[in-house]
Order: structure tokens, then C-alpha cells, then sequence
């Protein structure tokens, strides 16, 4: 935050979703329920994978980080968001700004990398099956989470600096309902070719690289499905990555959608709509996909409930 004071701005005025008092309650009421689904949806995800011995695989292992990067991801964008829906008082502090738009880089890098390595375990789950224990060992998953953890480090972090070396001596309204790079970008006095560039290069690389690690790994899949003799057992092998695919391509679609172009492209109206979707609506949807298109979720909660209830009378 070194570039502060060498700028006429000391804060950020969110624009938000909507002027109406009446859009803005219903978005209010609606965001809320979302965001409390998603507390639940993820935090019960957690639980349940670290109560059910069944489900310490390398799979739950890489969903128990998913879940938590998605209870994370909300909390960075929804509670401001309430706020800004609720209250007149839109204004957000220039670190407060800059500190939202790192975590926001930081945890969708992350997450990108995650949904590759989860990718990759599908890969060997189906494709190599005997060397499934040995290929995703409990140190080699850890090494694919740590791997994701510093990509979006340094994403973040590249990101930040070179924002950083902007100034901004003009308006300080933002025409979005969070702090993400396009729009502030937007607002910035002096040149902003260079940042751009520095940007579109590494959220490229985070897409792209993760994107292609998730085609190799689904291209082998989906032929070693259709060589599979039995419709029983093709319906058994796809069920065990549907939900895995479902959620990649809600995800990248809607990244993909926003990022992948140059600035001068940027549209509030459909950005925003993909904003929401991303930030707001996907870390909701994340645990409903794995948990109610997952027998082995539903089934280790029942037993979860059932060992809770035992405990209970027991008492």
C-alpha cells in the first residue's frame, strides 16, 4: 500500500448492484439466504468428511479444501455486499479495497489449481486403479495443495504489486459491488497498459495451464468410459466425476467469461451478472453438487446422524 500516499483517494465508493430501496431488499433477503446455505453447505461438508473414516481418501481430501476455499471465497464478497444492500454507507477503505481484491485473486487461483489436482485423482482413479493408492499418496495430495496455495500467492501477490504502482486522483466511485481489478483499473489516472498486460498474462496462465490439466486428465477418462462393455458399469465410472465436471465447468465457464479479454471489454452489466454467479452463487452450489450427487456423502452423513443420535441416548 507503499503507492497511498502519492493519491488523491483515501477510500472507494461501491457502486453496487442497484439504486432501488426495493431491488435492493429482495437482493438483500436473497443474497442472505444464500450465503447461509453456504456457511451450512460447506462447513457440514468439512464435518462430515473429517467425522466419517470412509471418506479420508484423497478425494474428500482435496473436497475438504474445496469447500473450505468456498466458504472463504463468500465471506471475502457477500457480507460487504449485504452491507452495501442494507445501508447508504458504500464506502470501503483503500487497503479494505485492495485487501478484498488479493484474497479474491488469491483464493480463485488457488481454487483453479484445486479443481485441477481433483482432475488428476479422477484421472488415476479410473484410468490406473491399481496404482491408485500408491500414485495419490497422502504426501503427494498434500504436494498438489501446497502447489495450488502458492499459485495463488503469487498470482495475488504479482497482482497486488503492480497495482500498487498506480495512482488515482479522480473519482473513486467504483461501478461494481466489489473491488476486482477491471474497474478499478477503470478509475486509475495514469497508464495502465503495463498492469493490464501483467494481469491478462497471469490469470491466463492460472486458466489456461489449469484448464489443459483437466482436458488431459478428462480426454483419458472419457475414452477408458466408452471402452467399458457394460452400461451398468459406464454409469458407474461417469458418476464417479460427474460432479467434478459439473462444478468445473460452472466455474471456469463463468472466469473464463470475465477475465480471458482485455480490459476495453469490460461490460458492467453482464460482468456483474457473472460476478455474482461466481462469487455469490457457485460456493453454494459447490457442496449441493458433491453432496447430493454423491451416494458415499450421503451415506456417511446418515452414519454420522445415526452415531450422533447412539452418542446421544448412550448419555
Amino acid at each position: 500500500m507503499g503507492r497511498r500516499n502519492n493519491t488523491n483517494v483515501s477510500d472507494f465508493i461501491l457502486e453496487g448492484l442497484t439504486d432501488s430501496e426495493e431491488i435492493g431488499l429482495v437482493l438483500f433477503n436473497l443474497f442472505l439466504l444464500i450465503y447461509l446455505v453456504t456457511v451450512l453447505g460447506n462447513a457440514g461438508m468439512i464435518l462430515i468428511i473429517r467425522l466419517d473414516l470412509q471418506l479420508h481418501t484423497p478425494m474428500y481430501f482435496f473436497l475438504t479444501h474445496l469447500s473450505f476455499l468456498d466458504l472463504s471465497y463468500s465471506t471475502v464478497f457477500t457480507p460487504k455486499t449485504l452491507e452495501n444492500l442494507l445501508t447508504s454507507n458504500k464506502h470501503i477503505s483503500f487497503g479494505g479495497c485492495f485487501t478484498q481484491m488479493y484474497f479474491f485473486i488469491f483464493l480463485a487461483g488457488i481454487e483453479c489449481f484445486l479443481l485441477s489436482s481433483m482432475a488428476y485423482d479422477r484421472y488415476v482413479a479410473i484410468c490406473n486403479p491399481l496404482q491408485y493408492p500408491v500414485i495419490m499418496s497422502t504426501t503427494q495430495c498434500r504436494s498438489l495443495v501446497t502447489a495450488a496455495y502458492v499459485i495463488g500467492f503469487t498470482d495475488s501477490t504479482v497482482t497486488l504489486l503492480g497495482m500498487n504502482t498506480l495512482y488515482f486522483c479522480n473519482s473513486n466511485v467504483i461501478h461494481h459491488f466489489f473491488c476486482d481489478t477491471s474497474p478499478i483499473l477503470a478509475l486509475s489516472c495514469t497508464d495502465t497498459r503495463n498492469v493490464e498486460i501483467i494481469i491478462f498474462i497471469f490469470a491466463g496462465i492460472t486458466l489456461v495451464a489449469s484448464l489443459i490439466i483437466v482436458s488431459m486428465s478428462y480426454v483419458p477418462i472419457l475414452s477408458t468410459i466408452l471402452k467399458i462393455n457394460s452400461t451398468a458399469g459406464k454409469r458407474k465410472a461417469f458418476s464417479t466425476c460427474a460432479s467434478h465436471l459439473l462444478g468445473v465447468t460452472i466455474f471456469y465457464g463463468a472466469m473464463i467469461f470475465t477475465y480471458l479479454k482485455p480490459n476495453s471489454s469490460y461490460t458492467l452489466g453482464k460482468d456483474q451478472v457473472a460476478s455474482v454467479f461466481y462469487t455469490i452463487v457457485v460456493p453454494m452450489l459447490n457442496p449441493l453438487i458433491y453432496s447430493l450427487r454423491n451416494k458415499e456423502v450421503k451415506n456417511a452423513l446418515i452414519r454420522v446422524m445415526q452415531k450422533t443420535q447412539s452418542t446421544r441416548n448412550f448419555r
